[in-house]
């Protein structure tokens, strides 16, 4: 049975990093076949800003977790020995300022409300509050459906 990924785009691990432990959790669901149809592994959207916006590149990062399915750590121990890659708490505190300050809009933002049965005039825009929406009902209708 695919496994919905529950961790929220605000939360952030050790490193700080908003995104980073979803990211991680739907590409290793990825890996090893376990992502529900509709949620996609490192795509355009949080997983490229929060990876470009740290200069890694997103498929060089795929690679990894596919090839060595890695605990959470041991990810961002990886992320840590990549020379590109800016951690600084400036760089950190810019990345996880575009996660939270994202909204949805238009017709992405249309369907995702008609999908959790609310009307287009209700004030949720924000990207994370839409993903977690998405998620509370894809697990709500996997496990009451």
């Amino acid at each position: 049975m695919p496994i919905i990924p529950l961790i929220s785009s605000d939360t952030a691990g050790p490193l700080g990093v908003k995104h980073l432990p979803r990211l991680w959790l739907k590409t290793l669901l990825s890996a090893v076949g376990e992502l529900p149809p509709g949620y996609k592994d490192i795509r355009p959207g949080f997983d490229f800003m929060v990876l470009e916006g740290l200069q890694l590149d997103p498929d060089t990062v795929r690679d990894f977790i596919v090839a060595t399915r890695p605990t959470y750590l041991q990810f961002e121990d990886w992320i840590r020995s990549q020379e590109e890659a800016d951690l600084s708490p400036g760089n950190v505190a810019r990345v996880n300022t575009i996660v939270v300050d994202r909204q949805k809009a238009g017709e992405s933002r249309k369907r995702m409300l008609e999908e959790n049965g609310l009307s287009e005039d209700c004030d949720i825009t924000d990207s994370i509050m839409m993903n977690n929406l998405d998620d509370w009902r894809e697990l709500h209708d996997s496990v009451v459906l």
